[in-house]
Order: C-alpha cells, then sequence, then structure tokens
C-alpha cells in the first residue's frame, strides 16, 4: 500500500473517538514489529524516528526513514511515516526529502515567545512543502537524561490560554500538550490531569497529541483518549520489551553469536506490546 498520511490518520481517530497511536522506530525491527501488530489487529499506526534515533544512526535520517517506508509500504493496513522532537533546522528541512508526511518540530524548552517565533518559522516552512506539523507548549521532560519538572512548577503543564494564543500564532495543525506524562519511563506511574485536557480540548481547535504515554498506565490513556487526546505516542514501552527479551535470550545462551536468535525474539517482543495498545486505544483500520 502506499504511505499513509498522519494528518489523514489522526483526522480518522478523531471522528471516531478513538486516537492514533504513533509507535517510535529505532531499528529495522521496530518498524516490522509495528507493523506486524498493526495488521493483526486491523488498525492503523504512524512510525515515527525521532531526532534522537537520527543521531543514534549517525545524523543521516534518510537510510532508516526509507526502510522504514519500505516496510509501511509492504502493510496490509494504513501506515505513516511522522519525523519526532526535531529540534536541528538542518533536520527539519530533510523531511520532505525522507518521505515523512509529517514532523513535531520541538521548541519547547525555549522561552514563550521564542518558542512561538522559531514554531511558526518551521510551521510556514512545512506547509509549504505540504507538511502537517506538531508542535509542543509546556514541558514534558524526561528526554535526554533530563530531570522532569515536579508536577506543579511553573511551565511543566500546558496553560490553556496560552495554548489557545499559540495555536493561533503558529498556526500548528496539532499541539503536544503537558498534561502529567513524561519521557523515558520505564514504570506505568504517572497520573494524568483529565480536567486540564478538558480544559485544553476546549481551548484549542486541533488535535492534542500525548507524550511519554509509556509511563501511563491503560485506565488512564484510555480516559485520555476519550476525553480529547487524539495522537498517542508510545516509544519507551517498545525498549523495555525489546531488551528484556534480548537480555533473556543471551542470559539462556551466552555463547551464541547468531545476532538474528534474539533479535528475533526482541521483534517479536515489541509486537506483542504495539499489539496491546492497538487494542487499547485505535479504531479498526478503513
Amino acid at each position: 500500500m502506499p504511505l499513509s498520511a498522519t494528518a489523514d490518520l489522526v483526522a480518522r481517530a478523531a471522528r471516531a473517538g478513538h486516537a492514533a497511536c504513533a509507535f517510535n522506530v529505532i531499528t529495522l525491527e521496530h518498524a516490522e514489529a509495528v507493523v506486524d501488530a498493526a495488521e493483526r489487529v486491523g488498525a492503523p499506526a504512524i512510525l515515527q524516528i525521532s531526532e534522537n534515533a537520527v543521531k543514534y544512526h549517525g545524523g543521516r535520517v534518510l537510510p532508516i526513514a526509507r526502510a522504514a517506508a519500505e516496510v509501511a509500504r509492504t502493510a496490509a493496513v494504513d501506515v505513516a511515516l511522522h519525523l519526532d522532537h526535531v529540534r536541528d533546522e538542518g533536520l527539519l528541512r530533510q523531511a520532505a526529502d525522507a518521505g515523512v508526511s509529517s514532523v513535531m518540530y520541538d521548541a519547547a524548552g525555549l522561552p514563550y515567545a521564542a518558542n512561538v517565533e522559531a514554531t511558526r518559522r518551521a510551521a510556514d516552512w512545512a506547509h509549504e512543502r505540504g507538511l502537517w506539523i506538531e508542535a509542543e507548549l509546556g514541558w514534558i521532560g524526561g528526554k535526554d537524561g533530563e530531570a522532569p519538572l515536579d508536577a506543579h512548577a511553573p511551565g511543566a503543564r500546558t496553560d490553556p490560554d496560552q495554548a489557545a494564543a499559540y495555536v493561533a500564532a503558529t498556526r500548528v495543525d496539532a499541539l503536544a500538550v503537558a498534561v502529567g506524562s513524561r519521557h523515558a519511563m520505564t514504570t506505568r506511574t504517572a497520573t494524568l490531569d483529565h480536567a486540564l485536557i478538558a480544559k485544553l480540548r476546549g481551548a484549542v481547535d486541533v488535535p492534542l497529541v500525548l507524550h511519554g504515554s509509556s509511563g501511563v498506565a491503560d485506565a488512564e490513556l484510555v480516559q485520555a483518549a476519550a476525553g480529547g487526546i487524539v495522537k498517542i505516542n508510545i516509544g519507551t514501552a517498545l525498549n523495555v520489551a525489546f531488551t528484556t527479551a534480548v537480555r533473556a535470550r543471551l542470559a539462556d545462551d551466552p555463547r551464541g553469536a547468531d545476532p538474528r536468535a534474539y533479535l528475533s525474539l526482541g521483534r517479536t517482543a515489541m509486537a506483542e506490546t504495539v499489539e496491546h495498545f492497538l487494542r487499547l486505544l485505535a479504531a479498526p483500520n478503513g
């Protein structure tokens, strides 16, 4: 199948009252696991490649993006390709050549005025090339080992009035909001502020996105999707599944040398994790 557009999958999820699930891709096995699970469930999925994943691949986005795109094209369900958490404007400008239909531009670490200026510039550039663009307001934290803000610290949560002004000023297509989750959590103990999600949903007219969803329990995610979160990003949960399976295999077979023996188990574990989230959150394909 041809690649789907992130905008279409998000809009479809919003109409159905579900969430579009976006899964971080680091290796080819990640992409294969997501597509395998999506086909089993019969639900669409978004493959997303972060700036950190690009750095892992030597700063080269095209090899991993094109590999993920080819995996997506083999799928019997709709799969989109997204570039995530881009801070480097040079990488942003490679987005169109990488085959993605959407990009998340991350200026959330800047002061508000600078965030607006940088994001508006990125949005103008993206829209001129037909790309759907997501941005972040508030501070989700947890990336690159950074310490998360306290849940009640100033700036840790997205303010609804500021969110409305930000969306109007930047003209972004979706907004990632800080409502209690954070990146890189390996335990599912985060509690979301559902009252804030409702206020944000009423304040802005673009889809809301939840980052750091691996650290959020199933019931919280279901409630968030019902309350107005339309795109849910999942990354660390796949890595935990992958690493746990690989570590167990290597412990059982310390002299094994063929990486296929343990990578295949890691890929299967990730697919099972993806399947769980898709069955929990996603609308059927079609």
